[in-house]
């Protein structure tokens, strides 16, 4: 897949909200007191990577 940089002018930009999941529901960052939100900027990411199948030719 190829990827095509965009640049926008200040105007054109906008908010972009993110949720996460806090205690089994989901919750805007937004929303967190000043404790949650340096919780959530120290927490670590991962990415998940597809394992290849054990019998390729089954």
């Amino acid at each position: 897949m190829k990827y095509t940089e965009v640049e926008l002018a200040e105007h054109e930009r906008q908010r972009c909200e993110v949720w996460t999941r806090v205690m089994g529901y989901h919750r805007p960052v937004s929303e967190f007191n000043s404790g949650k939100k340096s919780e959530h900027a120290t927490r670590m990411h991962f990415r998940e990577v597809a394992l290849e199948p054990r019998y390729p030719d089954a």
